[in-house]
């Protein structure tokens, strides 16, 4: 990993969903293999050995996919558990968490309503606002996204509070650069994953660490 927690070398091949039949990025994709006893496994990292089947990060997408969709394109008999869309979600979420906290040692966010606007109002390169899917409605309306950034609230303020190292944060930034812009890319597939009907976000089962 280069600095700024850049890939030396980023893979933007395009990969196709096995359940859509859409071909993109691999970034818009979650990773599944076969593990060795014959149960499907989500691959978040993109490092588990065997051949990948890939599907679109969206919660209706996958939850097509466990329901025969795995074993069509592995053809052979598979084990699905029943919770691996809740995994899924649990493992993506704690990835989010973990790299807004890797950002957060780098001194590349700031956390806190005051410290956020004062981000905002400086005129400094926000790649990311983070606000609390459980926060006031109010008190998020008062900031704003500022040109070429991206919002995202799919996580909770005990799930900020963990990538923050507090018990709890409603708002947060992190700053343009390589690590700003793998948060944008593993918060886009949380949000898939606990979008609601009418594009707000909820958190399911809550990320606890392990």
């Amino acid at each position: 990993m280069a600095r700024g927690g850049r890939d030396k070398e980023r893979d933007v091949s395009e990969r196709r969903c096995i359940v859509t039949g859409d071909s993109g990025p691999k970034a818009g994709l979650i990773r599944f293999v076969v593990a060795p006893d014959g149960r499907i496994a989500p691959d978040i990292l993109e490092k588990l050995p065997g051949r990948g089947m890939w599907v679109t990060a969206d919660r209706a997408v996958l939850e097509k996919a466990r329901r025969g969709n795995f074993a069509r394109s592995a053809k052979q008999d598979v084990t699905v558990p029943e919770d691996l869309v809740a995994e899924v979600e649990r493992q993506m979420a704690r990835r989010v968490v973990d790299l807004i906290a890797l950002a957060r040692k780098a001194g590349q966010t700031v956390a806190g309503f005051e410290k956020v606007k004062g981000w905002l109002a400086g005129g400094a390169r926000v790649r990311v606002l983070l606000q609390a899917s459980d926060g006031s409605v109010r008190g998020k309306a008062k900031l704003w996204t500022p040109e070429g950034a991206r919002y995202f609230d799919c996580l909770t303020a005990n799930e900020l509070g963990m990538a923050f190292g507090r018990e709890s944060v409603i708002h947060g930034a992190v700053s343009a650069g390589g690590l700003g812009d793998r948060v944008v890319e593993e918060a886009a597939k949380l949000k898939g994953l606990r979008e609601k009907h009418g594009g707000e976000c909820a958190a399911g089962k809550e990320y606890v660490a392990r």
